[in-house]
């Protein structure tokens, strides 16, 4: 089997390399064995390559951690009703790779319609962006919602369920490019977050009153504080550019609520709440106010999974970057 195997942390994901006598995946009692046919990259992938990443996986590892494929087979205590031939989507240790073991309990059928490529990102960044508008900020219908970074995985995520919640969404980018991407997936405005007077521009888009909800996956809180209304909700999903210590006097002034939102944690705190996202998300792909975004280029070999990465370290990418594993065969259902 072909696969990137791990045997010391990296410098840099440039000294990736892919082991074509890679051992096969263990299938234990509740888990599936699936053969990836595309494999979605993250930015905690960088980190968890080089050690930086909270979880430091035994050596060796298979990075790679959201992927899509087809079921070959199913454990013998199986805890959900897959059978051989069920295409998938989910999580699994070991997703830069041919085939990986999974266990059930982090695998969906793939949406009817919905391609390889398209089910390879879901798992991670659509729960993230609508329980942390649904369930922390609690967005209503007719409010303004400033979606940082929306042309980003979760950003662009954030802002399709923003609108299908009927809010009123203005989108942050760093590029021309990236604003169009936001306005594409549904934004109704879109400001450049390099520009200096950015929050200004939003003050006027709300007609002074500023946004009612800010979704941050970036690092733009502070910032953000020049910008929010009264009684305003911030929610802090990442930190990309870098931690923030905030002003607390503002937090008081305001009467603002600043929430973070860790979808990893639900599993242990909160499973009941798992179902419950994931019902609430297959009725909008259902719908069609939900369509996932790929970026233009798939990358088609595991020898390109760096070349992937780099791209998102370099904030070159929009929606989510996919690799097909097995360049040979086509990636669609």
């Amino acid at each position: 089997m072909k696969a990137i195997v791990l045997n010391n942390w990296l410098k840099d994901v440039d000294e990736m390399v892919v082991d074509n006598n890679a051992p096969e995946p263990k299938l234990g009692d509740n888990q599936v064995l699936v053969e990836i046919k595309a494999a979605a990259l993250n930015f905690f992938d960088i980190l968890q390559v080089q050690g930086k990443y909270q979880e430091k996986p035994p050596f060796p590892f298979i990075p790679g951690a959201e992927f899509s494929g087809i079921i070959i087979k199913t454990g013998e205590k199986c805890k959900k009703s897959f059978k051989p031939g069920d295409k998938v989507f989910g999580s699994a240790n070991g997703c830069f790779a041919e085939r990986a073991s999974a266990q059930s309990n982090n695998l969906y059928l793939i949406p009817d319609g919905m391609s390889f490529e398209e089910a390879a990102g879901l798992f991670l960044t659509y729960p993230t962006s609508y329980s942390a508008l649904v369930i922390r900020a609690k967005l209503q219908k007719g409010e303004w919602c400033l979606v940082h970074a929306a042309a980003g995985g979760v950003g662009a995520v954030a802002v399709q369920v923003a609108k299908a919640l009927g809010a009123k969404v203005i989108a942050t980018g760093g590029s021309s490019e990236k604003l169009a991407i936001a306005k594409k997936v549904g934004a109704d405005y879109a400001v450049n977050y390099k520009d200096k007077d950015w929050q200004k521009q939003v003050l006027k888009i709300t007609e002074g009153k500023g946004v009612n909800v800010v979704y941050d996956p970036v690092g733009l809180i502070n910032p953000s504080l020049k910008c929010i209304a009264w009684n305003g909700r911030l929610v802090v999903i990442g930190f990309v550019g870098g931690i923030e210590k905030v002003p607390t006097n503002l937090i008081l002034l305001k009467n603002i609520s600043i929430i973070g939102l860790f979808w990893g944690s639900y599993v242990k705190n909160e499973p009941e709440r798992i179902e419950e996202v994931w019902n609430g998300l297959f009725s909008l792909f259902a719908s069609g106010k939900l369509k996932p975004l790929v970026y233009k280029k798939v990358f088609y070999g595991l020898d390109n999974v760096k070349v992937g990465l780099k791209a998102i370290a370099n904030r070159n990418t929009f929606g989510k970057v996919v690799v097909i594993p097995n360049s040979a065969r086509s990636s669609k259902l």
